[in-house]
């Protein structure tokens, strides 16, 4: 049962059920358990990163999606939704926050003045590419006891879950 690498603590625990419901099978939470612990050190890694550079992950993912957009940095907020994947009171509150600091603005369209457009600022490109580097050091970070090998295969099979689970973001 030992792990390419050494035992973690989730070999204990399914040692532990093994022994005691050995009539079930608790692969999944091999699984499972493993993905939630690194969720929890990827979270705690990121939160460090992004409170160095004045920001949250959510106020990083906003700016991230809107420099991905190219110039001139705008979307809409319902593109800002579909990319982050949250509600649309969830956005409003993120993208209050970031007016306030003055990362982006957010104006009538000029091509259909019902419509909003968010704007990443100057401000807010020079935060997200001073936070950005610094942000995919800590993912090497993170993934640095895997070879680039494992991490293709560790992104593989995360894709092929996440499409069978049918929960990866519709294109903007």
């Amino acid at each position: 049962m030992s792990a390419p690498g050494g035992q973690d603590a989730v070999d204990l625990i399914l040692a532990q059920w093994a022994r005691e419901r050995p009539d079930l099978d608790c692969s999944p939470m091999g699984v499972i358990g493993r993905i939630t612990q690194a969720q929890r050190e990827v979270h705690l890694a990121q939160r460090a990163t992004f409170a160095r550079h004045g920001l949250d992950a959510p106020s990083f993912d906003v700016l991230a999606a809107l420099r991905r957009a190219g110039p001139p940095y705008q979307l809409t907020p319902t593109a800002l939704m579909r990319t982050a994947l949250v509600t649309s009171g969830a956005i409003t509150q993120r993208l209050d926050r970031l007016a306030e600091k003055g990362l982006i603005t957010r104006e009538r369209s000029e091509a259909d003045g019902r419509a909003v457009v968010v704007t990443l600022t100057e401000a807010g490109r020079a935060a997200l590419d001073g936070a950005l580097p610094d942000h995919l050091e800590t993912e090497r970070r993170l993934l640095e006891g895997l070879t680039a090998e494992d991490r293709e295969q560790l992104a593989g099979l995360l894709r092929r879950l996440l499409v069978a689970l049918g929960r990866l973001p519709q294109r903007p």
